[in-house]
């Protein structure tokens, strides 16, 4: 390897500090609290079994499920080195004939299931995390817990704001200042371990094992908050795209896991010895005058989980908007040079609302890890049943291969759903049902256009009719250059028929443009654009991009023309249909399905507002569809 490409990976696993592993690495804050209590754990009755238990079941969930299963398996299976549930749905789409036309089918169900969860996640992990760190100011002074909720929300409240301006600034110190928490992790982690290092055997399973083997129901409830400790790894996976394996790896092994080992052991060894700390262990292994530096530093650090997070969020909206599962939605690049710089205004405020509503609905973050967790347990799950069918159909592995280390996981993962199933009544319900509602969305609209699709096919007419007409010199023609926007591309676009019926008329260069999306992350070189002649200066042109790319249509399509005609910028009109949909047509939707489609469509954007062209050059065709 080059001494450039190394220096490079150092650099981005600094980066990877803040932006992939934020959300785990500021588990400690309630992780193993969360355990003990919901355990039941009492000093005065129990052993050290009931604190060696748990710590055992977070290490090896950190070895098996991150080390493991993320990093060293499941990190292979990208999709021209993008991660995520879109990626794994891209490779078993790669090879034809690798799954029947109705197992795809389940397929593309479970991964629209999957991405949904994630929302459900996005929604939480925020508002756990800003309040774990703001509630160590009971730990300061008692009388502050009044003002837990309310500076929470106001941090909040803060991050959702800044978003419009971007990250590519504040981004920069992610990664510094994560090191410093990490430090302070293992650190912290090592000074009460040293206290009693009879906890180091605890990082045995047979001490996870044995928990689970004798205490039933508590077992099942204690994998719940197992969880807790892993949370983020579906976003690690996806975000392999961003930083590359190398780097991830290097972040996690050389830092992230050793000073969560550290820290989870000096917890478990300041439990032990003072029982007192069982409210809070966390906060109770800083030393009293670092209090209010570490207070800080932790809302820094969770503030920079939640910031990965939100960012997570509007990429994946960005790849289900361009795969055609979401409605178009406003994009804002707020940084052009850098990759994912992104700001999605209708999804900031969506996350800003749930996330302010969970702090002042469920107060403490002891009662928000109650709804923590089905989702993110349920998505890692789903993920590996993906993963058997990516290994056994596009990479041949024997069935053995494939299936051992996913029953493995598979194993744990239904004890993580398991024991957040628990925990339905006490808030687990609602990340369920958040997914569960964007599912439907995702679904009504996919059906939805399948249905509309059909209703613009009956009225087209082939292409070769309008080129008779204008080799027949049938159709005046007028200076400038006219694109039409089209959905498909075959026949003539709606928008040219009610041109033309309109206006009697017909620009003298002509061009039939469709922007397609690919299952692929990136499309490169000469795959960009396909361009048909059908007759002088009348073409058809096809723009392809994937689904991690940002589209840069207008001046694709200039390059793509270039080598066919002479074009003026200037002179260039956009025609775009915008149907006005009627729900008494003859599609094979339920009614109340049709009529959520009709309104998902009135806040989709104009494909020419969503491809970002020039305002003043775009011209839209009102049709009315019934479907």
């Amino acid at each position: 390897m080059s001494e450039h490409k190394t220096s490079n990976n150092w650099s981005l696993a600094l980066v990877a500090l803040g932006v992939v592993f934020g959300d785990i690495g500021t588990s400690p804050l309630y992780a193993l609290r969360e355990c003990l209590d919901h355990a039941g754990y009492d000093p005065a009755v129990h052993g050290v079994e009931m604190v060696y238990g748990p710590i055992s079941l977070m290490f090896w969930s950190l070895t098996l499920m991150v080390a493991v299963k993320y990093l060293t398996i499941l990190s292979h299976a990208t999709a021209q080195g993008e991660g995520g549930m879109f990626a794994l749905l891209s490779l078993l789409r790669s090879k034809k004939d690798a799954l029947s036309k109705k197992s795809m089918g389940f397929v593309v169900l479970v991964v629209l299931f999957g991405a949904s969860l994630l929302y459900g996640d996005g929604m939480i992990t925020p508002a756990i995390s800003v309040l774990s760190a703001v509630e160590g100011l009971k730990q300061l002074n008692p009388n502050l817990v009044t003002w837990v909720v309310p500076i929470a929300v106001t941090i909040l409240l803060g991050l959702f704001v800044v978003q419009r301006h971007g990250t590519a600034r504040i981004g920069v110190a992610f990664g510094p200042i994560m090191v410093i928490w990490f430090f302070a992790l293992g650190g912290l982690g090592l000074f009460r371990f040293l206290e009693h290092p009879e906890v180091i055997q605890s990082l045995s399973p047979h001490w996870g094992v044995m928990y689970l083997i004798h205490h039933g129901y508590h077992g099942i409830v204690i994998m719940g908050m197992v969880l807790l400790a892993v949370t983020g790894c579906e976003a690690l996976y996806a975000d392999i795209g961003h930083f590359g394996r190398k780097p991830l790896q290097q972040s996690w092994f050389l830092m992230v896991w050793p000073a969560l080992t550290l820290n989870y052991l000096g917890q478990g060894a300041l439990v032990v010895n003072d029982p007192d700390a069982l409210e809070h262990p966390f906060f109770h292994l800083v030393p009293p005058v670092l209090l209010v530096p570490m207070i800080i530093l932790a809302t820094a650090a969770t503030i920079i989980a939640s910031q990965a997070m939100i960012t997570g969020v509007f990429s994946l909206t960005q790849q289900a908007v361009q795969l055609g599962y979401l409605p178009r939605l406003r994009i804002i690049h707020t940084n052009p040079d850098v990759r994912g710089q992104i700001y999605m205004p209708q999804v900031n405020f969506l996350l800003m609302v749930a996330c302010i509503a969970l702090v002042i609905g469920f107060k403490t973050s002891s009662n928000l890890a109650s709804a923590y967790g089905l989702s993110v347990s349920m998505e890692m799950f789903l993920t590996s049943v993906l993963f058997y069918f990516v290994a056994r159909r596009i990479w041949d592995w024997a069935f053995w291969k494939a299936f051992l280390p996913v029953l493995v996981f598979v194993v744990i993962e239904l004890g993580y759903v398991a024991g957040s199933l628990v925990k339905f009544m006490q808030g687990a319900w609602f990340p369920l049902v958040v997914a569960a509602g964007i599912w439907v969305i995702m679904k009504t609209w996919v059906d939805g256009r399948a249905v509309l699709f059909q209703a613009m096919q009956r009225g087209k007419l082939p292409v070769q009719h309008l080129v008779d007409e204008i080799q027949k010199d049938r159709i005046i023609r007028v200076p400038g250059t006219g694109v039409f926007m089209s959905a498909s591309a075959d026949a003539l676009p709606l928008a040219l028929l009610h041109h033309l019926k309109h206006n009697k008329a017909l620009h003298k260069q002509v061009v039939l443009l469709t922007v397609r999306f690919e299952d692929v992350p990136h499309i490169r070189g000469d795959a960009r654009y396909q361009i048909e002649e059908y007759c002088d200066e009348f073409y058809r042109v096809v723009l392809c991009y994937g689904f991690a790319e940002s589209p840069q249509v207008f001046d694709d399509l200039c390059q793509a023309l270039s080598g066919k005609t002479k074009l003026k910028r200037n002179g260039i009109t956009f025609y775009q249909s915008r149907e006005i949909l009627l729900t008494n047509g003859p599609g094979k939707m339920a009614h109340w399905r049709k009529r959520l489609f009709v309104t998902l469509s009135r806040l989709s954007r104009p494909a020419t507002g969503y491809f970002d062209l020039p305002p003043r050059q775009v011209c839209e065709l009102g049709i009315q569809l019934e479907v």
